[in-house]
């Protein structure tokens, strides 16, 4: 398994819009074969992080992933949403493994 760790610079003043786009991705990141595991907004602290989890099975599911999401259109009705309400300053995208408890 592999995490996608999205950290967002927002616009604090575009918070609501922020949020309008994140609802879209958790239901598209699920039904393209992942796992989201949701988005964490500014709440104490700096007023302009927003962090992002989401899991696929591996790299290359991740990566066939971003292939189709390319052309999807519910995909490309979100990055047009942004585009238009400019919330995210800018984003840095690591990929962690995660450790789970043993059964």
């Amino acid at each position: 398994m592999i995490t996608c760790y999205l950290r967002y610079v927002i616009d604090p003043h575009k918070l609501a819009e922020f949020e309008d786009y994140a609802r879209l991705w958790i239901p598209i990141v699920n039904r393209m074969g992942g796992t989201h595991h949701g988005y964490f907004l500014p709440s104490e602290g700096a007023n302009n992080i927003a962090l992002a989890l989401f899991s696929f099975p591996s790299l290359a599911a991740y990566e066939d992933y971003r292939q189709r999401m390319a052309v999807d259109p519910e995909c490309v009705a979100a990055y047009e949403l942004d585009k238009r309400n400019r919330s995210i300053i800018s984003f840095e995208r690591s990929f962690m493994r995660p450790l789970l408890p043993t059964a």
